[in-house]
């Protein structure tokens, strides 16, 4: 067991270091923008004659990694999940997609009023700063133009304990109709099982910060219920409009985070200002040893990006297309600027995976 998940976490270095690597943001708006045979995406007619590494990275598709930690590895987190650079971390912009279709709207209107409800459970109003006022933080706490600390762990402990669950559902339901028509899933339940374990990483991270009450644990308890049943309910029907919702979903968790990285830079979040990353975040993510919560906010925010963009990108796929990021991600200056892959540009980066992975078998030495 311990040898599975050392291999699986210098696996999740090596994917980070290596294989994303060689997606640069020009190629990328070239090589995407450009046409690719639409057939070769869809998996379910050639079901075991999927390319090699569509289902995800092999330890022998893998390059030695050049990164080695410098403590040791203390998490119960063994899947891949992102490690930025400085340049990425700045790269995240606030998006959001502008709905076409029926379903569309009916997924942005639904996350509307669910960010309504978040917003009058957690507390939260946000009205911006009138131009040249003098307030103190305390006045502009009192009169609602800020938050302090503990609201803000309210906020993200909420929304964090409920951004875990489509992941872990979508996984579920696409694992068991795998086993139930017995073929493949060509690359979808490892996307989505990294995003519920990303999610509950943020919440572990936050929850080292505050310890909540009773109340606030009932509230997660109910909205947990029934959001899990909702949403599985839901993904039987349409994965398409569900993961459209989770895209806008994250759309909302990305502005979030940066009024929270406003308020902290803008001297309103005092209590944070010199606050050290908790250790758990400095483990997962990589951060140095002197890392702060304002490095902790530029990773999250960098992650619901990534949920953004990969949500928003697998609600434009047929369920039986195969998931064009079972290999690699691009990289934060495409995820980050970028709303979404269309179909189109997904079924050029399978085929830009399928000859990155033909390539490097192509150069290594033969066992």
């Amino acid at each position: 067991m311990l040898r599975s998940a050392a291999l699986s976490r210098v696996t999740a270095l090596q994917r980070s270091s290596r294989i994303a690597t060689p997606f640069v943001l020009a190629a990328a708006r070239r090589g995407m923008a450009s046409g690719a045979p639409i057939e070769k995406l869809n998996s379910k007619t050639g079901a075991q004659s999927i390319f090699r590494g569509s289902e995800g990275p092999h330890v022998k598709d893998l390059s030695p990694s050049p990164v080695t930690p410098t403590h040791e590895v203390k998490g119960d987190w063994v899947l891949f999940h992102p490690v930025y650079s400085p340049d990425e971390l700045n790269a995240v912009e606030v998006l959001y997609r502008t709905p076409t279709t029926f379903a569309d709207k009916f997924a942005y209107g639904l996350v509307k009023l669910s960010r309504w409800g978040f917003d009058v459970v957690s507390g939260y109003k946000y009205k911006p700063i009138p131009p040249g006022s003098n307030m103190s933080v305390a006045e502009l706490r009192e009169k609602g133009y800020a938050m302090n600390d503990k609201q803000w762990l309210t906020r993200i402990l909420f929304l964090e304990s409920i951004a875990g669950v489509p992941g872990m559902v979508a996984a579920t339901l696409r694992h068991l109709k795998s086993l139930r028509l017995l073929r493949r899933d060509s690359g979808w339940i490892h996307t989505l099982l990294e995003e519920a374990e990303n999610e509950r990483m943020h919440l572990m991270t936050f929850l080292t910060l505050r310890n909540p009450g009773i109340f606030m644990r009932g509230l997660i308890l109910a909205a947990q219920g029934v959001f899990y049943n909702i949403f599985f309910l839901s993904y039987l029907v349409s994965p398409k409009t569900c993961h459209r919702f989770v895209g806008h979903l994250e759309e909302e968790a990305v502005l979030t985070y940066t009024r929270a990285i406003e308020e902290l830079e803008g001297g309103l979040l005092p209590e944070w200002e010199n606050l050290a990353a908790p250790s758990i975040a400095k483990d997962y993510w990589r951060l140095p040893q002197n890392a702060t919560m304002k490095d902790v906010l530029y990773v999250v925010r960098s992650d619901e990006s990534t949920h953004r963009f990969v949500n928003h990108s697998l609600g434009n796929l047929d369920p039986d297309d195969i998931n064009p990021f079972a290999i690699r991600e691009p990289d934060m200056h495409v995820k980050g600027k970028t709303i979404e892959l269309t179909r189109e540009m997904a079924a050029k980066y399978v085929n830009d995976n399928e000859k990155l992975i033909q390539d490097h078998a192509a150069e290594s030495p033969k066992a």
